[in-house]
């Protein structure tokens, strides 16, 4: 079982005939999907998706694959392949095609309809090939045929991909729910015949590896959500993905049967809900969507409400909600349901969520008390099924954190697959399909590339260090004049704190060692600015550090007179 070395140094050359695989994101993460293929320098990427922040990114909205490995090459991209339209599989598509918009995308009906959509919202206007299970398209010297798979949004594709150099099949995110609300299963057949042919490198969902037995189906949630409904005294409101297209269909038919009006809030649950009907993929009856305006009209216990917000996102509408933020005020009897799973790292944001929610007087159902949410992932069982189906002659693992891929390799080599067959990799990892072997060539950059507001890239690790501090431990400001000949103090030090918990006046107490410090500076003739600044940065900061036990920002200013 071959698995990367943190010593690895870039990958040589691709050798004749051979396949080239680079995962951008997706690898030791839960989100951020994408793969770059290379064959005959030629590209082709499966999924550009983004990751979310944790609380120790501050201030960061997005997190993007790093383009860097594929920034000189934009030209020999022949097209991005969609699984499906959830945003940690399409969300970095408008950030790409801001560099070259004419790379084409391939995908269903629903997912190109919602990365269209995105993309107005950034004014592109994509070249775009729909395909359907069963279809095959020949991209530049990939050979791709689309294959039907079952996940918690409509319209989900697995891709084999047949090069000279052998077949590679990428799963995308998938499970074999058998009794699923659209009645479109995973073409098992189609999988089946694949094998037969000979796969020679199969990329497979690792989500829920570690989990046994087999999937929950989506349906089992109906029954529990007509529980919830017919208990709830008053409003009944939703968090749920915007995209997930299933589970909305179930919120609108309990709400149907139990004669409430259902109205969506948030932008991206607005739109992809209307695509989604537009569509045909969500069956609404007549008269059962309304404006969220017109809720004023009805009594509470006719009323529902589906929002984002189901992973404790700051700004999402559950969150705002809770914190009082929001022109939607939680009252005592209102219902609260977390229609979702908890992505790992959400946990501390969603729990505080349900516990403001609570405080306000909300019945709130989530996962941990009731079957509100079943995954969208093969689980151990289905996997061992898929690899007996498969006979995949290589496997790597994708889609999941080091714990996920790990237990999926496992599951691979309990199936068969021989252990210098299974490469563990993780974002940035090389690995070369040459002469029927997968195995690691070397390392490109894959590192976090931070969206801030209408800046990409430009706030790095060293930047939300400091963020992060000054969250942490707060800001301590010292202002100083000195002259620009002798280094001797003129005006000041005068010293301010925000956030540290430290009062002003408990600074008189260290303005002595600093004018003692400079002063001793200024006989050794040191009068630059910067110099003097460090002499003051460290002087404070000792003195915090030693009578307060913290570390504050500290920031001097030194103005030369």
């Amino acid at each position: 079982m071959s698995h990367p070395h943190p010593e690895l140094g870039p990958p040589p050359p691709l050798a004749d005939g051979g396949l080239r695989v680079t995962p951008l994101g997706g690898l030791g993460e839960i989100g951020r999907n994408m793969t770059v293929f290379e064959y005959g320098g030629r590209l082709l990427i499966v999924d550009c998706g983004v990751l979310f922040p944790e609380e120790e990114q501050p201030g960061i909205d997005l997190i993007l694959p790093d383009f860097s490995s594929i920034r000189n090459r934009l030209d020999d991209i022949e097209g991005i392949v969609l699984t499906h339209g959830h945003e940690d599989h399409i969300g970095g598509v408008p950030f790409l095609l801001r560099e070259k918009p004419d790379i084409p995308l391939i995908g269903s009906k629903l997912t190109l309809a919602l990365i269209e959509a995105k993309l107005q919202e950034h004014r592109i206007r994509p070249y775009t090939l729909e395909v359907s299970e069963g279809n095959r398209e020949r991209i530049g010297p990939f050979d791709c045929e689309f294959v039907a798979v079952n996940h918690s949004i409509p319209d989900a594709l697995a891709v084999a991909i047949r090069t000279p150099a052998g077949m590679v099949v990428h799963t995308g995110d998938f499970k074999m729910d058998q009794l699923p609300l659209d009645n479109r299963l995973t073409d098992l057949h189609a999988f089946a015949r694949l094998s037969e042919e000979g796969i020679d490198l199969l990329l497979s969902d690792s989500t829920n590896a570690e989990v046994p037995g087999f999937t929950p189906h989506e349906r089992d949630i109906s029954n529990v959500l007509r529980q919830v409904f017919a208990g709830a005294r008053k409003r009944v409101i939703v968090a749920s993905f915007a995209s997930h297209v299933h589970r909305i269909q179930q919120i609108l038919d309990a709400a149907h049967e139990y004669g409430r009006r259902v109205a969506f809030v948030g932008r991206s649950m607005v739109r992809n809900m209307g695509i989604a009907r537009d569509l045909g993929y969500l069956k609404v009856p007549p008269g059962l969507v309304v404006d969220v305006k017109t809720l004023d009209d009805l009594p509470d216990s006719e009323v529902v409400l589906v929002c984002t917000g189901s992973q404790g996102e700051p700004m999402a509408a559950l969150s705002r909600m809770a914190n009082r933020d929001h022109q939607i005020r939680i009252v005592q009897g209102d219902t609260v349901i977390l229609a979702s799973s908890l992505i790992p790292g959400n946990e501390n944001a969603v729990y505080r969520v349900i516990n403001g929610l609570t405080r306000w007087g909300a019945n709130v159902v989530h996962k941990g008390n009731a079957k509100v949410h079943v995954s969208g992932h093969a689980s151990a069982g289905e996997l061992l099924y898929f690899y007996n189906i498969c006979r995949p002659k290589n496997l790597m693992p994708v889609h999941g954190e080091w714990r996920h891929l790990r237990a999926n390799a496992e599951l691979g080599a309990l199936t068969g697959v021989p252990h210098d067959r299974i490469v563990i990799a993780e974002d940035g990892v090389v690995v070369d399909l040459v002469e029927g072997k997968a195995k690691i060539a070397g390392k490109v950059q894959a590192g976090y590339v931070y969206v801030d507001g209408l800046s990409v890239g430009d706030v790095g690790e060293p930047a939300l260090k400091d963020r992060k501090i000054l969250g942490d431990e707060g800001i301590i400001s010292v202002f100083l004049v000195v002259d620009s000949s002798t280094g001797k103090i003129t005006g000041g030090p005068h010293i301010q704190a925000r956030g540290s918990g430290i009062e002003d006046s408990a600074f008189a107490d260290v303005i002595p060692r600093i004018t003692e410090t400079l002063e001793r500076s200024a006989q050794d003739g040191v009068v630059e600015p910067h110099q003097l600044q460090q002499l003051v940065r460290r002087t404070l900061g000792k003195w915090v550090s030693d009578t307060y036990r913290r570390r504050p920002m500290i920031l001097p200013v030194v103005v030369e007179v």
